[in-house]
């Protein structure tokens, strides 16, 4: 096998398609269905499973993508230091943010980066914290940020913050409306929409509701952060999101929003980084402006409803 042939292999995976691979790739399709053959006998397993639907690896083209992505990864940062001198800020950093960070972090990120360091390229990703940390295992990812706090097998964890969850929505006569908090009985069958049952969330509102024995009334499972807000912006739902969710949304275009007591509810979020390989002077660059960054916005009460943890910066 060769470098091209996982390149090959890699991008036909990311695609789910010959065809589009090969159009990325400026790469005949014949051409390149005879190097992904020609990768399989080398192995001597299938690493691939072609049907009408697309294409999709096998078991042991799983374990051969995440070893691809890890030596393609590898190879770009020997490239990045030969050119530019080791400990250069340069090259592609891939940068994961949940749904409701992006919004808070994203852009003063880009900016910061593309001021301080603009050797470095960055690739965000957006999506449910789960699905981020199969991008971070299968080395697609740099760094995320995910709602835990310890480590896991090939991934390092760094905890940055704890954020606290609020009611987003109208209660009617339920509580005062001059009220800036909400006790979580009050919630008890209070129609709410809420990401589906396997998103991190809705799995921690699940367990908090049942120990507190507070009936939870959840009318729709919706994974899509703007709807959320336009339902309880409506009256027609509630929802309960952290308060980085709304942070940059202009006051008359949030719904109404009362923190969570009795108890409060709160989740960790760290950094988070394969630990397979060894971290480059961009990714660390881009890390350390993130903490930095965090600390910005907190102080100057951008971010509200945070509370930060001890971010140590500058270690790989």
């Amino acid at each position: 096998m060769d470098i091209r042939q996982l390149r090959y292999f890699v991008n036909i995976v990311d695609y789910g398609s010959l065809g589009k691979a090969a159009e990325k790739l400026f790469v005949a399709q014949p051409s390149l269905s005879q190097q992904i053959a020609r990768l399989e006998s080398d192995v001597g397993v299938p690493l691939l499973v072609r049907s009408s639907q697309g294409v999709k690896p096998t078991a042991a083209g799983q374990a051969m993508y995440r070893h691809a992505r890890l030596v393609l990864h590898q190879m770009e940062q020997l490239r990045q230091e030969v050119r530019e001198g080791v400990g250069a800020e340069s090259g592609t950093v891939a940068v994961g943010f949940p749904t409701t960070m992006s919004s808070v972090l994203a852009m003063p990120l880009f900016e910061r980066v593309r001021l301080r360091y603009p050797g470095i390229r960055l690739q965000f990703f957006e999506s449910m914290s789960g699905y981020l940390n199969e991008l971070l295992a299968n080395g697609r990812l740099d760094i995320g940020i995910l709602f835990r706090e310890t480590n896991t097998a090939g991934i390092s964890a760094m905890p940055v913050l704890d954020e606290e969850l609020y009611l987003l929505g109208d209660l009617g006569k339920r509580v005062s409306e001059r009220a800036k908090t909400c006790p979580l009985p009050v919630l008890a069958d209070v129609p709410l929409v809420a990401p589906g049952a396997s998103n991190g969330l809705r799995v921690l509102l699940e367990r908090v509701f049942a120990r507190e024995q507070v009936p939870l009334n959840i009318i729709a499972d919706i994974d899509s952060l703007p709807t959320l807000l336009s339902v309880a912006q409506s009256g027609a739902a509630c929802t309960i999101l952290p308060a980085s969710a709304v942070a940059l949304r202009a006051p008359a275009d949030r719904p109404r929003m009362r923190r969570l007591v009795d108890p409060m509810i709160r989740r960790p979020a760290s950094l988070c980084w394969p630990n397979s390989l060894p971290v480059s002077s961009a990714s660390l660059a881009v890390r350390d402006t993130i903490c930095e960054l965090i600390r910005e916005l907190c102080a100057a009460g951008v971010w509200t409803g945070i509370d930060l943890r001890q971010m140590e910066t500058g270690a790989a």
